[in-house]
């Protein structure tokens, strides 16, 4: 665990749907950021008098690639002081305070049983950076299978990405679902995660089950997974708000 702050200077901001941006953070005072995939960074917004009120964090969406610079993806949250301030006042080549890299939802070592990576929304974060990671260095793995569930097609983050590391990389799984589309285009999954990872684990096979995202989600794919038959211990999560 890292306990110091660095300054990073913000190099680029895109708007990826109508409610969520990417940001690139530099750090210059590093060489290389070095972080493990799936960890997050905690940034200090002049929100607040009080420290821990000041406080939010995000998982880095990029993966370690040896440069200073990382990928936050950010969804506005209405009434959200943290979100509204980054998205009000942060430009690029604005300052932000940061610390990290925090957390141990990090992949299992040793990787021996499937992995089914479950999100939400800007959930799709920390399983992002993990998946180009593995392809990165070609490391081997079970079979992993990103299930990433959002309203309509448009919500959809990194859709072409994680099709194109589909095609390339043997043993992993992109599966979109999404709850309201009702577009004819849309021929994919509809409907909820759940539903998913109880269809793919019908034989209940040894799992290892990541779960990101808001805290409903998390506490019925829990409840859910245990019904299955899993152990809590074969259950790894990261709760956002």
């Amino acid at each position: 665990m890292s306990e110091q702050w660095y300054t990073g200077v913000v190099t680029k901001i895109v708007n990826e749907t109508h409610n969520t941006r990417r940001y690139w953070i530099r750090i210059p005072e590093k060489a290389a950021f070095e972080f493990k995939p799936g960890q997050f960074v905690t940034l200090d917004l002049p929100i607040h008098e009080k420290k821990n009120k000041r406080w939010r964090s995000y998982s880095i969406a990029s993966h370690p690639n040896g440069s200073p610079e990382i990928e936050l993806v950010i969804v506005l949250l209405e009434g959200g002081a943290g979100t509204t301030y980054l998205f009000n006042e942060i430009r690029e080549g604005s300052e932000l305070l940061l610390q990290g890299p925090l957390g141990k939802f990090t992949l299992p070592e040793p990787m021996e049983k499937d992995l089914f990576l479950v999100c939400t929304g800007t959930g799709i974060a920390p399983f992002r950076s993990m998946v180009h990671h593995l392809h990165l260095h070609q490391l081997p793995h079970p079979n992993i299978y990103l299930i990433f569930g959002v309203r309509y097609e448009k919500d959809m983050l990194y859709k072409e990405e994680m099709r194109k590391l589909e095609a390339e990389m043997p043993g992993f799984h992109y599966l979109p679902t999404l709850s309201r589309e009702d577009h004819p285009s849309w021929t994919g999954r509809k409907g909820y995660v759940h539903s998913v990872y109880e269809e793919l684990l019908a034989d209940r096979r040894p799992a290892n089950f990541f779960l990101c995202g808001w805290k409903a989600m998390i506490d019925e794919a829990k409840q859910k997974i245990t019904a299955m038959g899993y152990d809590r211990h074969d259950i790894h999560l990261e709760l956002y708000g």
